[in-house]
């Protein structure tokens, strides 16, 4: 496939992505009206390992198109994370590109619960995929301007209240909950607006972090903290079909969560927010220095394979 031109490498492997999303889907979609036609909890706990099997055997093919459709290395490094697939695990990460998903998805796909993210309701409407969402129990959430609540005051508070709804149903089946810190994707632009103290990353959003932790409680066995660098460039997916990627380097370090912030109020009191919120900037300063660490050993070792190749002089 490697071999392909690259508008028919690319072509090919949208093709080939869609199909086995619809391939995947219908079946998915089957599953999940019969679980909401029979409300019941035997017949959920039956529908749901079929449901994720679907989803973990949809990123299965897609994990390996990468590997067929492109020659990315991918770099992970393990600092000593018991990963565990009936676990209970809030993951947070840097956010470079939309590579990042299918990237998180490739590393921890059947090695951990599959990750289920917060998603803005707008992408209910994404053809087959939000349905896809629904039916794996991913969180629609609907962000509220503070224009709208100034007009609206009923609406303050609804988005904590659907945080604390979907965290519930996560409570009682193993579970990864995805969580993008930094609430958008890095750019220089942006990096520069927030004047962010972090050489590498936007500044953390604290808030989400700390209604998840409020509302599972006990039911979070720990935070695996990943760091994703793009060594080259932060790519487009299509940059990573058309083979222009050619590292990825993943850090997983597993964290204990502070047992302070468990039975917490981030909303209503102050000091616990300010607590909560230092302890979110050191963490993010530990992954700056960590994406840094990254980046520095991959030039190190793209320069000692381009020494080690270069031919010598006669």
């Amino acid at each position: 496939m490697r071999a392909l031109p690259v508008f028919l490498r690319v072509t090919l492997a949208a093709v080939l992505i869609a199909a086995s999303t619809v391939l995947h889907a219908l079946p998915l979609l089957a599953v999940a009206l019969i679980k909401v036609a029979l409300p019941f909890r035997a017949v959920r706990r039956i529908c749901d390992p079929w449901l994720t099997g679907l989803a973990e055997s949809w990123i299965g093919v897609n994990s390996r198109l990468i590997a067929g459709f492109t020659r990315t290395r991918f770099v992970v490094v393990d600092e000593a994370a018991t990963l565990q697939y009936d676990g209970h695990y809030l993951v947070l990460a840097n956010h470079q590109s939309w590579v990042d998903i299918p990237v998180l998805q490739k590393v921890f796909n059947r090695r951990i619960p599959l990750l289920r993210f917060f998603l803005k309701s707008e992408l209910f409407w994404i053809p087959v995929l939000g349905l896809a969402w629904w039916a794996l129990d991913f969180p629609f959430m609907r962000r509220y301007t503070r224009e709208q609540i100034e007009r609206r005051p009923e609406l303050a508070g609804r988005d904590i209240a659907a945080t604390r709804r979907a965290c519930a149903k996560f409570r009682a089946i193993p579970v990864a909950v995805m969580n993008f810190v930094e609430g958008t994707r890095y750019t220089p632009a942006k990096h520069a607006a927030q004047s962010s103290p972090y050489r590498h990353l936007l500044k953390p959003k604290s808030g989400g972090v700390a209604f998840v932790i409020e509302a599972m409680g006990d039911g979070l066995q720990g935070i695996l903290d990943v760091t994703v660098v793009y060594p080259d460039r932060r790519p487009t997916l299509l940059d990573l079909f058309a083979d222009r990627v050619g590292e990825v380097c993943i850090d997983v370090c597993e964290r204990p969560i502070p047992r302070e912030f468990v039975d917490g109020d981030y909303q209503n009191d102050d000091a616990f927010r300010e607590r909560f919120q230092a302890w979110m900037n050191a963490l993010w300063a530990e992954k700056d220095a960590t994406y840094a660490r990254l980046l520095a050993a991959s030039g190190a070792t793209a320069a000692a394979t381009s020494a080690a190749t270069k031919p010598m002089n006669p």
